[in-house]
């Protein structure tokens, strides 16, 4: 996958200042705020940042989190896992394979078939009906 690299400055002419708190400054929105936490929609969730395809709402559950969350990623190399250990806490940070951008983070407490919940932040995410 071709790799979208732009400079603070050029991400800040892209994003409104919310966007790019999350999506840059790995920010969080607010439990039960987002746009995307109660969508129903059929179609692709994909990165406000770089409209990379990032979930499929098939894969998606009421998780009872307040954000949008997910079974899995629309492919493996969609979404990477790394490390974070901020805010005096251990958890897996989840960013767009193709921008780099914060999407939110994964825990191991979600449904099957994966037992994952991929907690994403809304503002993160721009939705694509399925045609």
């Amino acid at each position: 996958m071709d790799q979208l690299n732009l400079s603070e400055a050029e991400w800040k002419e892209r994003l409104t200042p919310e966007q790019y708190h999350v999506l840059r400054e790995a920010g969080t929105e607010r439990a039960f705020a987002g746009k995307y936490n109660d969508y129903k929609g059929d179609g692709i969730y994909c990165c406000a940042a770089c409209d990379l395809d990032l979930f499929d709402s098939a894969d998606k559950y009421d998780s009872g989190s307040g954000w949008p969350s997910f079974t899995q990623p629309i492919a493996p190399d969609a979404v990477t896992d790394h490390r974070d250990t901020s805010h005096g806490m251990a958890r897996i940070e989840s960013r767009c394979g193709r921008c780099d951008s914060h999407l939110g983070h994964v825990f191991p407490d979600g449904p099957p078939p994966t037992g994952l919940r991929y907690c994403m932040n809304s503002v993160s995410l721009d939705f694509q009906p399925r045609s």
